[in-house]
């Protein structure tokens, strides 16, 4: 009997000011994580790619501690608190909410809007307030957790992740530009928009590793409710939920194909000389919001939404 840690893969899905939830749930296993796992890979798109990744940075320069810090950190630098800031989150809710009671309102591309400038800015200053990306190659190594970001390559129409030191502001920055609100970041020539488009959140790239790095548990923060139980009838509702729909499906696939090479071992189909099972273990965010909530970044919203996902995050070690 093998006294060795689990290894766990953490993926974190996006959906926007909700993955404060994620931040809460990181938080949570950080604050009291137990000698018997290792983590080995944590990946994210959009709002849970800021997670993936303060929570790398912080392990890989210090410890859970500091990770759980920075976290709080960065949510409390995404927050809406000063005037100007809170005016203009009150505004951004406020159309969402008209435009979902079938009000016209005004629709201006990303491209022609200050407003879009203006918000990739303060993310990018917020994201290197926080991380040194120049020091992030130095840090990626043998032993350090595999950091995983998902993006969508619009030129090229293929998902793209950035993995470890590929992992750059610009990158981050490109998996949070959802397109209707923030212009597309260019990579290597190519435009880049929003990971929700993509792998949500990216799955493969956290198993494709040596051996003795995949992990034997796979915990999945999922931000979009599976279920539903009322149809959505309003533009912005319907809108809302295809997108979704749209993550959970590619989470799902994903999922799929993991949960049959288990089976496959299972049924001595693959030797389990050359490959092992993972186990997956979702936790699903609890309660219903308006999809205007979405862009909601009152202090006090998120606040709730980290309270509630640090409450919950015992259930990963209970499972």
């Amino acid at each position: 009997m093998t006294d060795d840690p689990t290894r766990v893969a953490i993926a974190c899905q996006g959906g926007g000011s909700h993955t404060a939830f994620t931040a809460g749930v990181l938080r949570g296993l950080f604050q009291d994580w137990p000698d018997r796992y290792e983590l080995v890979g944590i990946s994210g798109s959009s709002g849970g790619a800021f997670n993936a990744l303060a929570a790398w940075y912080g392990l890989v320069t210090a410890d859970e501690e500091r990770a759980a810090a920075l976290l709080g950190a960065v949510w409390d630098d995404l927050a809406a608190d000063g005037l100007g800031d809170r005016v203009a989150n009150d505004w951004v809710v406020g159309l969402s909410r008209l435009e979902n009671m079938g009000v016209p309102v005004p629709e201006v591309s990303p491209y022609r809007s200050p407003g879009s400038e203006f918000g990739q800015r303060e993310l990018r200053e917020t994201l290197e307030r926080h991380i040194d990306f120049d020091e992030l190659p130095d840090l990626c190594g043998r032993r350090t957790p595999e950091l995983v970001v998902g993006t969508v390559d619009v030129n090229g129409g293929e998902f793209e992740t950035f993995t470890n030191e590929a992992v750059t502001t610009e990158a981050v920055l490109a998996s949070a530009a959802v397109p209707n609100l923030f212009e597309a970041v260019d990579i290597n020539g190519h435009s880049h928009w929003d990971g929700l488009f993509s792998q949500n959140p990216p799955i493969d790239d956290l198993l494709t590793v040596p051996a003795d790095r995949k992990p034997e548990e796979l915990w999945v923060i999922q931000i979009n409710p599976q279920e539903r139980a009322e149809t959505p009838t309003s533009l912005a509702e319907i809108a809302d939920r295809r997108n979704e729909l749209s993550g959970n499906i590619s989470l799902n696939q994903e999922l799929r194909t993991v949960e049959r090479v288990n089976q496959w071992i299972d049924e001595g189909h693959l030797p389990e000389s050359d490959f092992s099972r993972t186990e997956i273990t979702r936790l699903e965010m609890d309660g219903e919001y308006h999809c205007s909530t979405k862009l909601d970044r009152r202090p006090s919203f998120i606040e709730e939404l980290l309270e509630r996902g640090a409450a919950r995050a015992p259930e990963l070690f209970d499972e």
